[in-house]
This record gives C-alpha cells, structure tokens and sequence, in this order.
C-alpha cells in the first residue's frame, strides 16, 4: 500500500512537471510566431508604387498586376488597379500615365 501511494505520487510529480514543460515549449513557441509575423499588410496602390520603384520605365497594368503577384503574393483585380490609379492621375498624386494602362511615377518616369 505505501509503495502504491509513493509511486503515485512520484507519477503525479512527473505529470505535473511534464504539463509545466509543455506549457513552456507553447509558449516559446507563440513567442517565436509574433517575431516572425508576416510582413505589415501594405495598400494596393503602395505595393504599385513599390513595383515601379524597381522599374526602370512604366509599366503596363498586365506586368504591374504580375509583379505584385510574384514579388508580394498578392492578386489585384485589374479594373480595380486601373481605376485607382487613374484618379491618382488626374489628381497628379504620385502616379502618371504614359500610354492606354500603361503608368510610371511622377518625377522617374515622366
């Protein structure tokens, strides 16, 4: 009876120890997922502007909705794109167009 309560207990001891370890090992491990959190989600029309950064002419909409799709896994919907971009045109705000869909940035590619 007492070498029953003893190993009882000694599995208790090994049980709790074992909770307390892997309460720790999930806690590291939330840790580590909030440090490697993906990238801070940015506009459409920023992750254009970034797109005809490294461009050195304008772009058409085909190769800028391209681009942002291989460089930022993102997918843009086109009529979208080019309306957006169209009123940044007009109101000269960062974005210039320099033939049918095809836009640069005011001061690089004018």
């Amino acid at each position: 009876m007492e070498h029953d309560k003893v190993r009882e207990t000694v599995i208790d001891v090994f049980i709790t120890s074992a909770e307390a370890q892997l309460r720790a090992l999930r806690r590291l491990k939330k840790e580590n997922r909030a440090e490697v959190s993906p990238k801070k989600r940015r506009s459409n029309i920023n992750l254009i502007e970034d797109i005809l950064q490294r461009s050195e002419t304008p772009l058409h909409v085909k190769l800028i909705i391209e681009q942002v799709r291989l460089l930022h896994a993102v997918s843009l919907d086109r009529e979208s794109i080019v309306s957006a971009l169209t009123k940044k045109v007009h109101r000269n705000n960062r974005f210039c167009r320099t033939a049918p869909n095809t836009f640069g940035l005011i001061g690089r590619h004018q």
